[in-house]
């Protein structure tokens, strides 16, 4: 009587086989071989999961201004390694902390808290956000550039001002605000010089995103109070002579329109550039109190003259980060009250992906941020999140492990944005090929437009397992695959159909 065996009990034998007796794998491995398939593999998990690492004043990167180079490279990797092991699929870098840069910029000098001192580069020279590019893509994870738009100085800057810093170099356009230096978001010298710096980078490094956070105009805070106790108005009275009081709009609302412009030139801009790159801002998570009724708090559209609902409203924005840093339970500054009513401000049906408070989660404890991703995954847009800050998700490991064991358990995909490209990319070409202890996948874009990412998806017994990678090419260590899927993931996150082969022996 001949028994017969199973695809995954021959796949368990031939591991054992070859194990015990090295002389027969290349036999078993000749005997066995991969052709196409129809099997279908599960579809992917669509989410945007995301972390800012923030460089001013040096909160998550590098560690300290002036790190030897050989450190900053480990500890950039080790952010990247571990943020890839969590799961995500993007890191908010933030290459521009105040008129200055952590990149290449014959723009802006380098900045104090990468290398110690403003305007000098990294010795033995590198370029972090070109480094951080290639290994996030490598690991799978988008790169969005983070800039902030017109903070010139911060004052945790110690060391001297470069003479290639925007306050030498353009002193008519920089204001003093207290500690702070400011670009003067009135000045139209000042919208030409941030949307030059903003394109510079997205000309010349392969970034998925560039993003801006809360900071238009300051804070009031920021200004030093006078011996009354009141705090200076924004010292803008140049800029409003010269563009301002013929406009026919109040003051606050010449502010604003000077934001609004700002903000849809960048968007406009940078599509007229690549197409592809997203476009973002982290607004202050309420736009007015009172909206929704029971919230109260800073009223940013007076404060910082930022009608952020307005560039949701009309589109200007791929994805839409308000920072809703509040819990949910509480009534008058409610995550979940505040993040259903911003999805009602969003006719264009712009992704929208709140900021969450994770620096909280020693107070909150795990459950109260794996309860906003579960609420920021049920959107009716789409699913997603961003995590302040990189430092606080990844030393909180009863936060990883919930995440991993929950929200986590699977890799994701960005979702894709069909207002800038709704055609999915032709099947990529596979081809799998047994080796004596693994299976080598290898696959080929079809022609045509540019590919982002592929998700590879490997079928072993009843279960399969995803990765998403930007490499072409995969040894899958182990017993040999039943079947291995591949999809081409296009610069705007569509996807191709899946080609499939299958084991035969």
């Amino acid at each position: 009587m001949v028994q017969r065996f199973d695809a995954e009990r021959i796949m368990k034998l031939n591991t054992i086989l070859m194990l015990a007796f090295p002389v027969l794998a290349p036999a078993l491995s000749q005997a066995a071989s991969y052709g196409p398939s129809s099997i279908t593999p599960p579809p992917p998990v669509r989410e945007f999961r995301a972390a800012w690492v923030a460089t001013v004043a040096n909160i998550d990167w590098p560690s300290k201004r002036g790190l030897p180079v050989a450190d900053q490279k480990a500890e950039l990797m080790d952010i990247l390694d571990r943020a890839a092991a969590l799961k995500l699929n993007a890191v908010i870098f933030q290459v521009r902390p105040a008129c200055d840069a952590l990149y290449a910029s014959q723009l802006e000098p380098w900045s104090e808290f990468l290398t110690g001192t403003m305007g000098q580069p990294p010795r033995p020279y590198y370029d972090p956000l070109a480094l951080a590019v290639t290994e996030a893509h490598r690991r799978g994870l988008e790169l969005h550039a983070w800039f902030n738009p017109y903070r010139a100085l911060h004052p945790s800057g110690k060391g001297p001002v470069a003479a290639t810093h925007v306050s030498k170099t353009r002193p008519q356009i920089v204001r003093t605000v207290g500690k702070y230096l400011w670009l003067d978001p009135g000045e139209r010298e000042t919208q030409d010089y941030s949307v030059n710096v903003v394109l510079d980078v997205v000309k010349r490094y392969d970034v998925d995103g560039i993003h801006f956070d809360d900071y238009f105009y300051p804070y009031r805070s920021y200004a030093e109070p006078g011996p009354d106790g009141t705090r200076p108005d924004f010292p803008d009275d140049a800029s409003w002579r010269k563009f301002g009081s013929a406009s026919q709009l109040s003051r606050d609302d010449w502010r604003r329109q000077n934001v609004d412009v700002f903000v849809r030139r960048v968007y406009e801009s940078v599509k007229a550039t690549k197409p592809w790159v997203k476009c973002s801002v982290s607004p202050f998570g309420i736009w007015r109190p009172g909206h929704p009724p029971q919230i109260k708090g800073m009223d940013a559209y007076v404060e910082l003259y930022a009608d952020s609902r307005k560039w949701l409203l009309n589109g200007w924005v791929d994805y839409f980060t308000p920072q809703l840093y509040w819990a949910i339970d509480p009534k008058e500054q409610s995550f979940s009250a505040l993040l259903d009513w911003w999805n009602q401000q969003n006719p264009k049906r712009r992704h929208l992906w709140p900021g969450m408070n994770t620096t909280k989660v020693g107070t909150w404890g795990p459950g109260e941020i794996t309860r906003q991703i579960a609420l920021s995954a049920r959107q009716p847009v789409s699913a997603g999140h961003v995590h302040w800050n990189m430092k606080s998700l990844l030393r909180s490991s009863a936060l990883q492990t919930a995440l991993k064991q929950g929200p986590y358990a699977d890799v994701a995909l960005v979702p894709a944005c069909p207002w800038l490209d709704a055609k999915p990319p032709a099947k990529p070409k596979l081809t799998v090929s047994a080796e004596a202890t693994a299976a080598r996948a290898s696959w080929t874009p079809a022609p045509g437009e540019p590919i982002g990412f592929w998700l590879l998806q490997v079928k072993r017994g009843t279960a399969w397992t995803s990765e998403i990678t930007s490499e072409r090419s995969r040894r899958l260590a182990g017993p040999l695959p039943d079947a291995v899927a591949v999809m081409a993931v296009d610069r705007a996150g569509n996807t191709s159909a899946p080609t499939v082969v299958q084991l035969k022996r």
